[in-house]
């Protein structure tokens, strides 16, 4: 555990922990929305469901690199 604090408090670990968070939520949010793209058929419930997910896709990582950068020993 200690470690592991040790590691994110170098700033070179947080910026490279936080561009992977940008990028694996990205990445996530398109393909799920794909997925909900080829599967749900209501457009409105399709509609509401890919906003959803696109907004926790920038929410959660945002929220997420505020902890980070927050960290301290």
């Amino acid at each position: 555990f200690n470690e592991v604090l040790i590691f994110l408090t170098k700033k070179s670990s947080k910026f490279l922990l936080s561009v992977l968070m940008v990028v694996a939520f990205f990445n996530s949010a398109l393909s799920i929305g794909e997925i909900f793209e080829d599967y749900i058929h209501d457009e409105k419930i399709k509609n509401i469901s890919i906003k959803l997910l696109y907004s926790s896709a920038i929410i959660i990582p945002f929220l997420t690199i505020i902890v980070i950068y927050n960290l301290n020993i």
